[in-house]
């Protein structure tokens, strides 16, 4: 049987000295039990998956690559990966599905891509098979977004589905509600997931599979475990911020699109809306 806890809502300040939702471990919490007391916790005959909280901080570095995929565009790689071409497009085509389709409708949602340097961070900290966000210094500039399993799974969106669902319970603030700070409004465990996933400015994604052979999650040791982390810039999930403006799709598009619009997402000339696995 796998024990597990619930998290809290704390706040963390962070280096450039603005509030961010932080979400910790608490009380203990039987398993088989979705959405109580914090814990997002899916478990079935043969598929127990856990959803810690997302983590938010401050803004990426301007130098990051960018690698839409799309078709031909689907990134090559010498080395063995920890994540496949065909999970890459399957998280990015769920992602910008989530992101396309939020109510009330989004006027500055850009429109998501693949970043290499976000992928081998991930890939990077999942590899240590430690079930808690970090690297603390890499934490300064990503969000990220963490989901371990055990058993079987038909698809790697099995893995995040969860965080989506998150948005039943959060309510998204009023324009007349933000004097000048937006209110935290979510009637669930957590909601932090999902506004990160739809965070307008998080346009870059970077996600690592890895199976832990051992790996300690609240006090217990999951055996043969995947674990997903998903690294965003720029980070989401600031305090007294909305996640996106409200309004018709593509009216507040950042400038450097140039008023490019697809599927109610800001696109720039460089990125693929038509997302294949290779």
């Amino acid at each position: 049987m796998v024990s597990c806890k619930p998290l809290v809502k704390q706040l963390a300040l962070t280096a450039q000295g603005r509030r961010v939702w932080s979400l910790q471990p608490a009380m203990p919490l039987l398993p088989g039990t979705v959405g109580l007391a914090g814990l997002i916790f899916w478990a079935g005959q043969i598929v127990n998956t856990l959803v810690p909280s997302a983590a938010p901080v401050p803004a990426w570095p301007n130098s990051t690559a960018l690698h839409p995929l799309g078709g031909s565009g689907v990134p090559h790689y010498r080395r063995k990966r920890h994540i496949s071409a065909r999970d890459m497009s399957a998280l990015l085509d769920y992602h910008n599905h989530i992101r396309a389709t939020v109510h009330p409708p989004a006027a500055n949602m850009e429109y998501m891509v693949w970043d290499e340097q976000l992928a081998r961070s991930a890939e990077a900290w999942a590899t240590q098979c430690i079930w808690a966000h970090g690297p603390s210094q890499l934490m300064r500039y990503v969000g990220q977004n963490l989901s371990i399993h055990t058993g079987r799974y038909h698809s790697v969106v099995d893995l995040v589905r969860a965080w989506s669902e998150e948005r039943q319970h959060y309510l998204f603030p009023a324009p007349a509600d933000c004097t000048p700070r937006c209110p935290w409004r979510c009637s669930g465990p957590v909601c932090s997931h999902y506004t990160q996933m739809v965070w307008a400015s998080s346009s870059r994604l970077g996600c690592a599979l890895h199976t832990c052979g051992s790996i300690s999650v609240w006090g217990s040791t999951w055996r043969q475990a995947v674990y997903l982390v998903c690294n965003y810039a720029i980070k989401g999930n600031w305090i007294g911020e909305a996640p996106y403006k409200t309004g018709r799709p593509c009216s507040a598009c950042p400038p450097s699109y140039q008023g490019s619009c697809s599927s109610n997402m800001c696109l720039s000339g460089l990125q693929s809306n038509q997302l294949r696995g290779s």
